[in-house]
């Protein structure tokens, strides 16, 4: 199990932390915890199931930038 947290820009209300949690949870996430008042999101993954740049693609692909 591997363990980052990413800088997110564009998270600013219960929508955006839904919609970040919901893409990486379907992507393979083990846990995605997103901290809007940071601006991150805190997220597990098995790096046999899914790689970082699979979390920042799912991450940008749900309409935010990771930074």
């Amino acid at each position: 199990m591997e363990q980052f947290i990413l800088k997110v820009e564009g998270m600013s209300c219960g929508h955006c932390k839904a919609a970040v949690e919901t893409a990486l949870m379907e992507a393979g996430a083990q846990k995605a915890v997103v901290n809007l008042e940071a601006g991150t999101v805190d997220v597990h993954f098995d790096p046999q199931k899914l790689t970082i740049d699979g979390v920042k693609e799912a991450i940008e692909e749900a309409g935010y930038d990771v930074v």
